[in-house]
């Protein structure tokens, strides 16, 4: 989310693919976009390969894109925020941040008829403004319809969300440490990526290996895809699990700090219901002897309990009875 004809649609459409209309006029986008993208993770295509696994299945993540919010949207300015209730379900806001100059696409700030001076810290205020209000709206409707003997609903507010702040800069800014710290230094200790949506979007359809020697010739070694999930994973406390075998490899996505059992629940809740226990070797150990064989002879191969925190990482059997 962001304001108008900041990158939001190109950015969309870059790392998901899905051609959503991106034009260089407020408003472009009206009903939300939505693209689920795989999880970049080299580490299941090298246990595929080891496995020779007939699928190899990524995490996922879903995005969606909504409409440019303007300042005064809570009193309908602009297409005002009704559509915010899209992003109401969302697990993490990824707030894009104009931070580029160019004269042929007009940023829009307060009026969608007048030209705005690029000022990052002014557009992000204007944003989180806009989101209290909405929240204070939601409030006041809640407590109308609410008895007083009722219990507190849960009200996914958005200002309790959790944001990533993505900075859409000119190409050198992608290099430029200072200007990187200046920006980074408005929204700490929330995490900040830096990008290009232009050059996002010149890479589509490029293969992995393809868009690293790309990137690689303006000083960047990843892509906004990377970064960005990277970023969200940290911000949610995410980490990955994975499974592996002649049948399929796959990563699975998990909070940290969860145990084996809850991991097991992740694949199917039988599995968690009828938990016994958790044959576990890190990828790391995995890859460098070469096979399960290996990793067993070299005694690198545990089993783990009900109580075992799972680690980023972790190659996992469980084993269960219902």
């Amino acid at each position: 989310m962001g304001l108008p004809n900041v990158g939001k649609s190109t950015l969309f459409n870059a790392l998901t693919n899905a051609g959503a209309l991106a034009a260089n006029y407020p408003f472009a986008t009206i009903e939300p976009n939505v693209g689920i993208v795989p999880v970049p993770d080299e580490r299941i295509d090298k246990l595929a390969e080891m496995y020779k696994s007939a699928k190899v299945i990524p995490a996922t993540v879903e995005f969606v894109d909504i409409a440019g919010l303007i300042g005064g949207a809570s009193k309908g300015e602009g297409l005002g925020n009704k559509f915010l209730a899209n992003i109401r379900e969302c697990q993490i806001i990824c707030h894009v941040v104009r931070a580029f100059e160019n004269d042929d696409i007009m940023h829009v700030a307060k009026n969608a008829n007048e030209a705005a001076a690029i000022n990052p810290k002014a557009d992000i205020e204007i944003i989180n403004t806009e989101l209290e209000l909405a929240d204070l709206e939601t409030r006041e409707k809640v407590a109308a319809k609410r008895k007083k003997d009722a219990a507190d609903e849960q009200i996914p507010y958005l200002t309790e969300k959790p944001v990533i702040y993505m900075f859409n800069v000119d190409e050198s800014g992608l290099t430029d440490e200072a200007r990187k710290a200046e920006l980074r230094a408005l929204v700490e200790p929330a995490q900040a990526v830096f990008v290009n949506a232009k050059l996002e979007e010149e890479m589509s359809g490029m293969s992995h290996d393809e868009k690293m020697e790309f990137l690689k010739s303006y000083g960047v070694s990843e892509d906004a895809l990377g970064e960005l999930i990277k970023a969200a994973y940290r911000t949610l406390g995410l980490q990955s699990f994975l499974t592996a075998g002649e049948k399929e490899t796959r990563a699975w996505t998990i909070k940290r700090g969860a145990t084996a059992p809850e991991a097991a629940g992740t694949i199917h809740t039988d599995f968690q219901r009828g938990f016994i226990a958790a044959q576990v070797c890190s990828y790391d150990d995995l890859v460098r002897l070469g096979s399960e064989k290996a990793v067993r002879e070299a005694g690198l191969m545990r089993t783990e309990g009900k109580d075992y925190v799972m680690q980023d990482g972790d190659v996992v059997e469980f084993r269960f009875n219902v």
